[in-house]
């Protein structure tokens, strides 16, 4: 295995990594639901009925692996799902699949 690709299956263990608690699933999962426009940190914390330092813990999570891109707008943070970063996480576990066991196709992964 080349350095590179040992550096991008790092990388990706870390994003799935960051994706390893039920509330960060819940997190991107709504998230791209309110794709592209996001939401604010409110809105995130009624729909889920997460603490405050609860939910900031886990937005810190997925934003320090680029799974959700953040903006500030006056006294509000808006996160938004960061859906490039989601679908080549995807596509990554597809790859394999797909150039050895045929079990999905390539044209579906390219048209996601």
């Amino acid at each position: 295995m080349n350095p590179s690709s040992t550096e991008q299956i790092s990388r990706y263990a870390d994003m799935f990594a960051a994706m390893g608690s039920e509330s960060r699933v819940r997190i991107v999962q709504l998230l791209l639901a309110a794709h592209p426009e996001g939401m604010v940190v409110g809105e995130i914390q009624a729909e889920l009925g997460l603490s405050g330092s609860n939910l900031s813990h886990h937005l810190d999570k997925l934003r320090n692996e680029n799974l959700v891109q953040v903006q500030r707008e006056g006294t509000y943070l808006r996160y938004r799902a960061n859906a490039e970063a989601l679908r080549q996480l995807l596509s990554f576990l597809y790859a394999e699949c797909c150039t050895r066991s045929k079990a999905v196709s390539p044209r579906k992964i390219i048209a996601a």
